[in-house]
């Protein structure tokens, strides 16, 4: 889906406002706005420079073409902005978007074109070269009501090198209630599962979403970790604590339902979406890295033109058939 050109006599259009983005943009404000209730004003901040850069990385490539920015930018931008920890440096932040823009998106032709989610680019790029600045600036949330709208960060003595995911890959045990509330160390805007799932039932209801791709996604997840619980798999915690944990639900919601670089054929979906959530449970127990859907979306970003050429290879041959009877 490429962008439209302006009519022919009239100035080029700069901005253009895609609804379904909108309400994606929307969607992701409850997740916002827990990033600055536990995190303080500064999440605020490192969210609207982390948007600043992406628009106009985006800029710099279509308006010399005549052609707009688009909503698509706003939502890259808060998706990889909420999933960064609360002290990222603000410049490991704005290259990670500029990187996951360029790449991610303006590589392959800009948007409607881009293979891979853009978000994800960014993110994986600044995770693997700044590994201590996105793995050890965990801290503590603001424990008391509204303190975050109040206060740049919580307090220097709040500082804590263990997410839940850490515990757990420890072998610890994790309470269920903080990660459902949010009240817990981890990315900004992950951390609490009922404005994550109030923002992701939002875009569903809106048809912004594909609910194919959430729900398989949350039910390969789930499949998999009851799987290795009853297996009693060490460091395999009971599977509702194992899905609230991390950024499997933000994930599901948020980055899974991406439309451009997901499958459009509705079997490819729950392929795709099922193999996310399996993959995800998967790498957090047996791989280095405590946190698995950011590898797991790029992955099968790569097969999901195989997966719809496949699907439809199928139905031509099935519909064939039935011709032929």
């Amino acid at each position: 889906m490429a962008a439209a050109h302006a009519a022919p006599g009239s100035p080029p259009k700069r901005f253009l406002v895609q609804p379904v983005m909108m309400r994606v943009v929307v969607g992701l404000m409850p997740c916002l706005f827990g990033a600055v209730l536990f995190f303080g004003l500064r999440a605020l901040w490192v969210t609207a420079v982390v948007l600043t850069a992406g628009v106009l990385t985006e800029a710099a490539f279509t308006l010399r073409q005549g052609k707009p920015v688009t909503s698509a930018v706003l939502v890259t931008g808060l998706i990889y902005a909420l999933s960064l920890p609360p002290t990222v440096p603000l410049w490991i932040a704005v290259v990670g978007i500029i990187f996951g823009v360029v790449f991610g998106k303006m590589a392959f032709g800009g948007f409607g074109y881009n293979i891979y989610n853009p978000a994800m680019v960014g993110r994986c790029f600044v995770y693997i070269s700044f590994p201590l600045a996105l793995t050890a600036g965990w801290i503590s949330p603001f424990q008391s009501l509204l303190q975050g709208f109040v206060s740049w960060l919580p307090p220097v003595d709040a500082v804590t090198t263990a997410t839940p995911l850490r515990l757990i890959h420890a072998g610890q045990a994790v309470p269920l209630k903080p990660l459902v509330w949010g009240n817990i160390s981890g990315s900004m805007g992950e951390t609490s599962a009922v404005l994550i799932a109030l923002g992701g039932a939002y875009i569903l209801y809106k048809k912004a979403a594909q609910w194919r791709l959430a729900a398989s996604c949350l039910l390969g997840a789930f499949v998999t970790a009851s799987v290795l619980f009853m297996l009693k798999i060490p460091g395999v915690p009971d599977p509702l604590t194992f899905m609230a944990a991390g950024s499997l639900l933000f994930g599901a919601f948020f980055v899974v339902t991406e439309p451009i670089s997901g499958p459009k054929t509705k079997p490819a979906q729950w392929i795709y979406g099922l193999a996310i959530g399996a993959l995800t449970i998967v790498l957090r127990r047996w791989s280095n890295f405590p946190e698995g859907i950011m590898f797991s979306v790029l992955f099968m970003n790569t097969f999901v033109p195989l997966l719809d050429r496949g699907v439809q290879e199928y139905q031509k041959r099935v519909s064939a058939k039935g011709s032929a009877s």
